[in-house]
């Protein structure tokens, strides 16, 4: 086969004539752009961009210059002295190359691209979820901490919008952390819906900043009904006829680039335009010596990237297209070259002339990946008549997979007679600042001094912030943390205090249900137990799951007469666990033995936050071995393995704040409060005497044990037995729950019981989405519901026993349905 390009037959018309698609837009988008199919459970058909050089083979010429033309652009929207103070920042993997030439076009400003690559001893500098995934798969890690404080615009750079949701979902994180007053969103295509395209504007409006749009081409696609199982059918169809992969024939070599030592390989840890000056003064050198490694009589060169690293082959691949212009100048030779990457994503692959992805290529990983093993592609390589391709890796990618029998070069050298491979140094930035840390950090607080629960029943690795003033009304809280000026743990709310008639609810709720609590904990506490150590250290994430860690303490002591340590840490949603209190674990106990616990499961974001904040501490130079995995009571997220129910039901600690939970406040993380060498803080409420029911709600559960011991051992041994995979699915409900309710936010959509009761105690409630048929379990949501003029709307289907929806267009004082306050 040879895909030699006709250009009378459009790449897309394979999937268009099958499934009905069209494309619709700018004159020259079918230019732009091709169709191909993929497996996804949410959209079937894939935009194969021609000239982002990532999928199909293009001149690198072109390639460079759309980037680079957009780059232009924004330099003209901007203005020099805007365009001076701008940070450029692309999108991993797909986009790295393409922001790397936008950064190139503005010439003043440095780049940046987010990575999916953790790098031991870089600190990030926050990081991002694409919203169709469940774990976080953008970090950001730029050497010098200060790129992203700057005030000056931010240019975000992606090949594509489909719907917006990753831009603004990015935009409102980095606001979060890095407020400005401009962004500029760059693209090759815009093919966003115009209600897509309205949002824009209007979440502009929202986080009072301005935000521009710079574009190649615009257009949208038009999907006929049931094009998702049309194309699921079509690729299953067409896989099953997959073909093995041949031998290798073709003869393999290596070439010294000779990069230029200290030279970064791209904008993972930022790019600088000193940086460019010495790039550009290094590449001629470099496309000398690939052009010396060709074979004499090759007229085809594929210049072949690496995922992420995309615009170092890039821009070897341009300058050697332009050696071998100038030598076909001198002769009457043809030779071309040719430029892509490979890819993590699965494409199907159709031999078709009207079909954007003819070939596909599949070999192992090579860069020993931080989610582990799995397959990597090369898109119409085989059958692209190349008499070479020259494979452009980084160092940390230059491993026995990559050289392996199924590795990408014996694949390549299976369907071309000459492999080169180059190895470009992955750059690995000096540690800018150690901060000295003292040799020993404060001890636990305990109470009566702190909390009201026994000494011996947990010790909080917090400081005491209990003489500071905190609290703001929950509106203004709201307003703040939605409109980026501050983040949800620099303040606190006011605490909630019950009505009598709540107060009774409690306790009917506490009475109904400690039966069913017991039997959770038992059951929780011996798979900790069985499976993770037999004298494990509890750690509770404060505060939901300390309760819950006292019990489990409780629970072993019960049945098994161990008297396990059980410590209170903070963690917070965007900032990770507190690394200092890891450090004073690490110190005092063996990390192995670490268990955190936590009360339940709503969409899984504590369970993503911890295992990124461990990796964190362990790329920064922390003690290696703690487990991130939460052990928690309820986990109807099914986000974990090590749970007591997969059930989401009414747990009596989650109708109440401080006054259940050792009269201890939700955690603090302010820079003004908490230093280098602090432990996250918090308050002891101790003027809520009166009200604590914290040891109480303990000893009812725990009264509870001697009568649950044969229930707890069958439910251990039919969990331990069977399969505990978690499915995320209540990420997927939370995901559809927010795209239906036009809220475009999974952080505003809190599914559970316990989530629930949250929003209605500490937020800003919008409506409660009930499951139909829930019965005493929704109790105590109902009241505060009906207290605080919310509307509770029951659906038919729904993984969860609730939903509370945080208002999603907050202004002052909006708490109901209404958008008027409603006093409690």
């Amino acid at each position: 086969m040879n895909h030699a390009v006709n250009k009378a037959v459009w790449s897309g018309s394979w999937v268009a004539e099958r499934l009905g698609v069209e494309l619709v837009g700018d004159d020259g988008l079918t230019e732009l752009l091709g169709l191909a199919l993929r497996r996804n459970p949410k959209r079937a058909h894939l935009l194969v961009s021609n000239v982002l050089g990532k999928h199909v083979p293009q001149s690198p010429s072109v390639v460079y210059g759309h980037g680079f033309t957009l780059g232009r652009r924004v330099r003209d929207l901007l203005g020099t002295d805007e365009a001076r103070r701008a940070v450029v920042l692309g999108y991993a993997e797909t986009a790295t190359g393409l922001g790397h030439c936008v950064a190139d076009g503005v010439g003043l400003a440095p780049y940046l691209h987010s990575t999916r690559r953790p790098v031991p001893g870089v600190a990030t500098a926050g990081g991002f979820e694409e919203s169709h995934s469940h774990a976080t798969s953008h970090l950001l890690l730029p050497e010098d901490p200060a790129l992203l404080v700057g005030d000056g615009p931010l240019v975000l750079v992606d090949d594509e919008f489909s719907t917006g949701n990753t831009i603004l979902n990015t935009i409102r994180d980095l606001h979060e952390r890095y407020p400005r007053e401009r962004y500029v969103v760059v693209a090759l295509v815009d093919m966003r819906s115009a209600a897509d395209a309205g949002r824009l504007d209007e979440f502009a409006r929202e986080i009072g900043a301005r935000v521009d749009l710079v574009a190649a081409a615009s257009g949208t696609v038009r999907l006929p009904e049931g094009v998702l199982e049309k194309g699921q059918e079509l690729v299953a169809r067409h896989e099953a006829a997959a073909v093995p992969a041949p031998p290798p024939y073709g003869r393999i070599a290596r070439v010294d680039l000779r990069w230029p030592r200290g030279l970064p390989d791209g904008g993972r840890h930022g790019f600088t335009p000193q940086h460019r000056i010495r790039l550009e003064s290094a590449l001629p050198a470099m496309a000398a010596r690939l052009a010396e490694a060709l074979p004499p009589k090759a007229r085809r060169v594929l210049v072949l990237g690496f995922e992420e690293l995309m615009y170092a082959p890039l821009r070897l691949a341009r300058e050697l297209e332009q050696l071998v212009d100038a030598a076909d100048a001198a002769d009457t030779g043809s030779a071309e070259v040719r430029y892509s990457t490979t890819t993590r994503s699965p494409v199907l692959a159709v031999d078709d002339p009207g079909y954007a992805i003819r070939s596909r290529l599949v070999f192992p990983a090579h860069d020993d990946p931080a989610d582990g093993s799995g397959e990597r592609y090369a898109y119409n390589v085989a059958g692209g008549g190349f008499d070479a391709v020259i494979a452009v890796v980084d160092s940390a990618a230059d491993t026995p997979e990559l050289h392996a029998s199924d590795g990408l070069l014996a694949r390549l050298a299976a369907h071309t007679p000459h492999v080169v491979l180059a190895v470009v140094p992955s750059y690995v930035p000096e540690s800018l600042y150690v901060p000295e840390r003292p040799a020993m950090l404060p001890e636990p607080l305990r109470g009566p001094a702190f909390s009201s629960y026994p000494p011996e029943e947990v010790g909080w690795l917090l400081q005491d912030l209990s003489d500071v003033t905190l609290e703001a009304p929950t509106e203004e809280r709201e307003e703040a943390i939605q409109s980026g000026g501050a983040h949800y743990a620099e303040s606190l709310p006011v605490e909630y205090q019950p009505s009598e008639q709540y107060q009774e609810l409690f306790h009917t709720a506490l009475e109904a249900s400690s039966g069913r609590l017991a039997l959770a904990v038992g059951a929780v506490t011996e798979l900790v137990l069985a499976e993770r150590s037999p004298r494990p250290v509890l750690v509770s994430l404060a505060r939901a799951g300390t309760p819950i860690g006292v019990l489990m303490r409780r629970w072993a002591q019960f049945r098994h007469g161990l008297d396990l340590p059980h410590y209170a840490v903070s963690i917070v949603r965007g900032r990770g666990i507190d690394a200092n209190a890891l450090r004073w674990l690490a110190a005092h106990h063996d990390p192995a033995d670490v268990v955190f616990v936590d009360g339940w499961t709503g969409k899984g974001a504590i369970t993503r936050e911890l295992a990124d904040a461990v990796k964190e501490f362990e790329a920064g130079g922390g003690a290696v071995g703690f487990d991130p995995e939460i052990a928690v009571l309820a986990d109807p997220g099914s986000c974990v393995r090590t749970y007591g129910t997969r059930e989401d039901f009414l747990i009596p600690s989650a109708c109440l704040n401080s006054t259940v939970s050792g009269l201890i406040s939700r955690t603090v993380l302010r820079a003004d409060l908490v230093g280098a060498n602090d432990f996250h803080g918090a308050k002891f409420y101790r003027e809520l005497a009166g009200a604590d029911v914290s040891v109480a709600f303990l000893d009812a559960v725990a009264a509870r044990f001697p009568e649950v011991g044969e229930a707890v051992d069958a439910q251990a041994k039919e969990l331990l037995s069977g399969d505990r995979e978690p499915t995320w699915e209540g990420w997927a409900a939370v995901e559809r729950i927010s795209e239906e309710y036009g809220i475009h936010d999974v952080n505003l959509v809190k599914p559970g019981v316990g989530e629930t009761t949250r929003v209605l105690l500490r937020r800003v409630p919008w409506k409660i989405l009930a499951r139909a048929g829930a019965g005493a379990d929704l109790d105590h949501v109902r009241l505060l519901a009906e207290q605080r003029g919310v509307p509770v709307e029951e659906v038919a289907e729904l993984p969860y026993t609730c939903v509370g929806l945080i208002h999603p267009k907050y202004t002052r004082g909006a708490t109901g349905a209404d958008g008027k306050a409603v006093t409690v």
